[in-house]
């Protein structure tokens, strides 16, 4: 019978971490074509302007990052090169992309049930960017819109994460 209980016990806990998922709505608001890529998550997609990528994360990713890429020219079978944020010349990402990037950074149900987030231009900038929290009563935003953006690590001692409850949703936006 115990065993029973523990093999229920674990099912409950499983849907529980299960439920904790993100839901990522990646929106273009340039004037241009901007090609987002997520690791280890995601891969990467085009994102005309005016168009939205919702993306699904699990819980429990961490050291995660979506980026957009600019100036990309891909072939049928998904290889090719972008001009910043390229990742191997492939159009779904496995590997970080080449710098400039400005990054979104986060991970999901991490210490104390919490999700991190953060922007970072330590690989340089190459986009404007925003990133927001869009549910659980968490209110963060973050915001890039040069180089010198104040809510961005700037080095890897920058203190700029910020947390909300696990299972929260957010919204990345290029050219907020």
């Amino acid at each position: 019978m115990s065993h029973i209980k523990i093999s229920l016990l674990s099912m409950f806990t499983l849907c529980l971490i299960t439920a904790q998922a993100a839901r990522f709505d990646i929106v273009n608001r340039c004037s241009y074509t901007v090609w987002p890529a997520a690791i280890p998550r995601g891969g990467g997609r085009q994102l005309n302007s005016g168009q939205t990528w919702p993306l699904d994360i699990p819980a429990g990713i961490s050291a995660a990052r979506i980026w957009g890429r600019t100036g990309c020219n891909f072939d049928g079978s998904g290889r090719g090169s972008c001009q910043t944020g390229d990742c191997g010349g492939a159009l779904s990402c496995s590997l970080s992309g080449k710098s400039p990037t400005t990054l979104a950074e986060f991970t999901l149900n991490g210490g104390n049930n919490k999700d991190y987030i953060d922007l970072s231009v330590i690989d340089g900038f190459n986009i404007p960017m925003q990133f927001s929290s869009t549910s659980n009563g968490c209110n963060k935003v973050l915001t890039c819109r040069d180089s010198n953006c104040p809510d961005a690590y700037h080095q890897p001692n920058d203190v700029k994460t910020v947390s909300c409850p696990g299972g929260t949703n957010y919204r990345i936006v290029f050219c907020p």
